[in-house]
């Protein structure tokens, strides 16, 4: 459940973002005031808010899991994104970028055959025998 809420919250936020700054238009690191000031667009105080859910539950997946589990797991996000551009932003994706979302994917679905959380033989201290975690 705690990386389906990462998977969808990134994407989501990062939509909302984007959304957001293209509203504001462009922005230059030269004037902050301009920069400052579209903080307080409602689409991107919602994205803000939903990356800040994204960032939370993926600490939180982190402490019970591999990141070596956890960030190919969530890479769901990069197809989501996509989605998201292509039907709700109307942004244009080549073909090349459909080929290289669906290479990450199946990259993903070969990572992800693991077990979740690595298996680390410690030593009880009371006795000094081996103990699997």
């Amino acid at each position: 459940m705690v990386l389906a809420v990462v998977a969808l919250t990134a994407p989501l936020g990062d939509t909302l973002l984007s959304l957001g700054m293209k509203r504001v238009g462009p922005v230059s690191l030269s004037h902050l005031s301009t920069l400052i000031s579209a903080i307080w667009t409602p689409q991107i105080v919602a994205g803000i808010a939903l990356l800040i859910c994204f960032f939370a539950s993926y600490l939180a997946s982190l402490s019970w899991a591999d990141l070596t589990y956890v960030l190919p797991a969530t890479s769901i996000g990069n197809v989501i994104v996509a989605l998201l551009a292509r039907f709700w932003l109307n942004e244009q994706i080549s073909p090349w970028r459909w080929i290289g979302i669906l290479l990450i994917t199946a990259g993903v679905g070969f990572v992800t055959q693991g077990p979740s959380y690595t298996e680390v033989k410690k030593e009880c201290p009371a006795t000094g025998a081996e103990v699997q975690s």
